[in-house]
């Protein structure tokens, strides 16, 4: 029996193509999951013509990931992490937060799966990382992972909230006395004023 292929199919054929297949494998296992059609002159047109169409948008699909591949191309992209002793970071970066970052600086959503990690990255300093875009587009991006200050650190430099509360307090109290003893002069002005 003459089919007509719809998809790859693992053995017989890839999708498009027309192959001869025994009856009872046709009609058991091709047709019933739509991997096949019956080979008549009207299904072949009408597969030629998606098989054209789709080989379009490939090409299309595929002119727009060469100009993604330049844009995405010796991107720097920078993340702050804690470490602790051996520049070794307390948590790790991972192709998910690469692709993130990545996404956020070329406004493109990027899936983590074209991220080419093969572990997290666990060390600050410079990282190259492969995007695979297509199995020919393969851009190099840079990842720089920088310490990040403690909060120990911060906290000495900067003032606490505790103490900007007290000198905001401070100063409240300072407007309020002088706002009373202003009001005991007026009390006493108007006083004078009436004797």
């Amino acid at each position: 029996m003459k089919v007509v292929l719809l998809e790859d199919v693992p053995g017989k054929g890839r999708a498009g193509q027309i192959k001869e297949v025994n009856k009872g494998y046709a009609k058991n296992f091709l047709l019933p999951r739509g991997l096949a059609l019956v080979a008549t002159p009207a299904i072949i047109k009408q597969v030629e013509s998606r098989l054209e169409k789709e080989r379009f948008e490939e090409s299309v699909d595929h002119e727009k990931l060469v100009e993604l591949a330049q844009q995405i191309e010796g991107k720097e992209i920078h993340f702050k992490a804690r470490s602790g002793t051996g520049e070794r970071l307390f948590g790790s970066i991972t192709a998910a937060d690469v692709a993130e970052q990545l996404g956020k600086s070329i406004g493109v959503v990027v899936d983590k799966k074209k991220i080419d990690l093969e572990k997290p990255l666990r060390l600050t300093g410079s990282h190259e990382v492969v995007v695979k875009l297509a199995s020919d587009i393969r851009p190099q991006i840079t990842v720089i992972i920088e310490e990040e200050k403690e909060e120990g650190e911060a906290k000495q430099k900067a003032p606490g909230k505790k103490a900007a509360k007290k000198v905001e307090t401070d100063v409240k109290e300072e407007v309020e006395e002088g706002n009373e003893e202003e009001d005991e002069e007026d009390k006493e002005e108007e006083e004078h004023e009436e004797e």
